[in-house]
């Protein structure tokens, strides 16, 4: 396959950086190694010495934490998105965002070939390839995980030595973990066996429950047409209105996940997840519904929720139909608008307050004290009506069947 020019999705870790010197190696052509900023922790200029010194022609690093912000995790929430009733896609929503900057650039350098370092095994490797077939099938793709003979780290840490890429003399951790905004995440190593208690000490967005504050902490959002634009009255932009979530969720204990997941490889794996600010806005999001939401839009909604997520979490971000579902989860929200409080306390978060002006409850309806909208003995024509069929079920069950004609006349 001839390849004039690559870009590497490169966080500079160990198997990136043996990535960038394989593939200029390998395909003898340069290699610019490009790192999306998503939020995580990092010494980007320790990521960009150490990416010119194994050999890239150039390194960028965008920063695309407003953009992952606006554009991927608060349309998914609009949504009320989870995977398997428990899991937030954290990095299912990282994905797509790092592989349509990686296509950018590559158009922008003239690239002809792009390249990441998810392993065969796992589900990143669907999610980046059918983002950049989504968006550019006329790249070429390079998957060195599957094409390689360095299948073992012992290789990985060889191969490095003998082309001089610095290899951290680090305690190993018993685990891996993935950063970014909206959650971090910790697999493999010592979370493999499901029957291991994950250590107190992996955790880093959040505080354990039984360390949280005594006292519980109250927060007020504000939504329009489904998107929190405030906390406290005050308006905020959506980047630091979600730091700010993650901060206040996280120090009362909220977001922690332990579970065991199907991969759309085909493969069950156990996953630890902090979720802190995620796990706050969809409770409280899906409170605000409960006032502002029609019933049989809800239902509606809600059951087109569950293929959504599958389709975030299985990589079909740029397919039409995420995109189709995605128009019909924002025309439920137009009427999403208002505030919830929220009371946060040793890892529980429960709204304790909504109200909006487009509010659909109405107290003087709903009032059990006397009412002049509402005439209960209307309720006996419409039990009879719905109970009609119970009641022709029940005698043909008895073997009153006879009587069935008698319930007619």
């Amino acid at each position: 396959m001839g390849v004039k020019k690559i870009v590497l999705a490169y966080s500079g870790g160990l198997d990136t950086s043996v990535i960038l010197k394989w593939l200029a190696e390998e395909y003898n052509c340069p290699v610019i190694a490009y790192a999306a900023d998503i939020g995580q922790k990092e010494d980007w200029d320790a990521v960009r010495e150490k990416g010119i010194a194994t050999g890239a022609e150039k390194v960028i690093i965008s920063d695309l934490q407003k953009e992952f912000v606006e554009d991927y995790i608060f349309p998914a929430f609009r949504a009320n998105a989870i995977y398997e009733g428990t899991y937030l896609l954290g990095t299912s929503l990282a994905r797509p965002i790092i592989a349509k900057e990686q296509i950018r650039i590559a158009k922008e350098e003239g690239a002809d070939a792009v390249s990441h370092g998810a392993t065969g095994k796992g589900n990143d490797q669907v999610r980046f390839e059918l983002a950049y077939i989504g968006i550019d099938p006329t790249l070429k793709i390079i998957a060195p995980w599957r094409t390689w003979d360095l299948n073992s780290r012992q290789k990985l840490v060889e191969f490095a030595k003998n082309h001089e890429i610095p290899v951290p003399v680090t305690k190993e951790k018993p685990y891996s973990s993935d950063e970014n905004l909206l959650h971090i995440s910790f697999e493999g190593g010592m979370l493999e066996d499901p029957w291991t208690e994950p250590d107190e000490g992996m955790y880093q967005l959040t505080v354990s429950p039984e360390a949280a504050p005594d006292k519980p902490t109250y927060v007020e959002i504000e939504f329009s047409n489904g998107d929190p634009i405030g906390l406290d009255g005050e308006k905020m932009d959506p980047l630091p209105l979600f730091l700010r979530l993650n901060e206040l969720a996280g120090t009362n204990g909220i977001g922690r996940l332990d579970l065991v997941e199907n991969r759309f490889v085909g493969m069950k794996s156990r996953g630890v997840y902090e979720t802190p600010g995620g796990t706050l806005l969809r409770a409280a999001h899906m409170a605000l519904e409960t006032i502002t939401m029609d019933r049989e839009v809800m239902r509606i909604r809600d059951s087109l929720v569950q293929r959504y997520a599958d389709l975030v979490y299985n990589g079909f971000w740029f397919s039409p139909e995420r995109e189709l579902l995605q128009t019909t989860m924002d025309a439920s929200q137009k009427t999403v608008n208002g505030v919830v409080r929220m009371k946060l306390y040793k890892g529980n978060c429960t709204a304790v307050g909504r109200k909006s002006v487009q509010s659909l409850y109405q107290e003087n309806f709903a009032t059990f004290e006397e009412d002049d909208v509402y005439d209960q003995s209307d309720a006996t024509g419409f039990i009879r009506l719905n109970g009609l069929r119970l009641k022709i079920n029940a005698l043909q069950k008895s073997g009153l069947e006879g009587r069935i004609a008698n319930y007619y006349d």
